[in-house]
């Protein structure tokens, strides 16, 4: 899947998913966490294609 076909999570969209599972943050509190997850993704997926190229330098 193309990343400019890809839907972002809206914050309103997290607070009610945070909501749901019990946790109770403001809407600006979820945008942050959203921040923080894109954040984590990034350097994951970086590390990760990171690592496989250099497991194809050896």
């Amino acid at each position: 899947m193309k990343r400019e076909n890809m839907k972002k999570i809206s914050p309103e969209q997290a607070h009610s998913m945070l909501k749901k599972e019990g946790l109770d943050i403001s809407l600006e509190q979820a945008e942050e966490v959203l921040v923080f997850l894109r954040k984590m993704a990034n350097i994951v997926v970086s590390n990760y294609l990171n690592q496989s190229n250099h497991g194809e330098d050896s």
